[in-house]
C-alpha cells in the first residue's frame, strides 16, 4: 500500500512554470504506474499523463510539449513540470499510485494540490 501527498501547486501567471511533487510511502513504490489527474471546477476528473514502472509514459494531448511526468523510485517521488501554462489548466491535481496483482486493481490517491493559472 503506499499514500500519495500531492505538493508545489499555487498561483502562477499564463506562460510560467510549476513543479508538482507527489512522495508515497511504502516500500514498493517502484512497482506502481504513477499518475497525474486533474479537475476543474464542474468537470470531470481527467487524465494529464502517467509513468510507468519503467519509465514508459503517456501524455494527455492537452499537454503534449509542456508537461513532463518524472519520478526517482530511491525517493519514492513523482513529479509533474508544467511548462507553459495557460489558464485552462487551472485545476486540483490529484496524484494516483495504480498497480495491478492476480487481477486485482489497487489504486490510491493524494489529497490534490490546487494550481491556477491567472493574470
Amino acid at each position: 500500500q503506499v499514500q500519495p501527498v500531492e505538493s508545489g501547486g499555487g498561483l502562477v501567471q499564463p506562460g510560467g512554470s510549476l513543479r508538482l511533487s507527489c512522495a508515497a510511502s511504502g516500500n514498493i513504490f517502484s512497482i506502481y504506474i504513477m499518475g497525474w489527474y486533474r479537475q476543474a471546477p464542474g468537470k470531470q476528473r481527467e487524465l494529464v499523463a502517467t509513468i510507468g514502472s519503467s519509465g514508459g509514459t503517456y501524455y494527455d494531448d492537452s499537454v503534449k510539449g509542456r508537461f513532463t511526468i518524472s519520478r526517482d523510485n530511491a525517493k519514492n517521488t513523482v513529479y509533474l513540470q508544467m511548462n507553459s501554462l495557460k489558464p485552462e489548466d487551472t485545476a486540483v491535481y490529484y496524484c494516483n499510485a495504480r498497480r495491478v496483482s492476480t487481477g486485482t486493481v489497487y489504486t490510491y490517491w493524494g489529497q490534490g494540490t490546487q494550481v491556477t493559472v491567472s493574470s
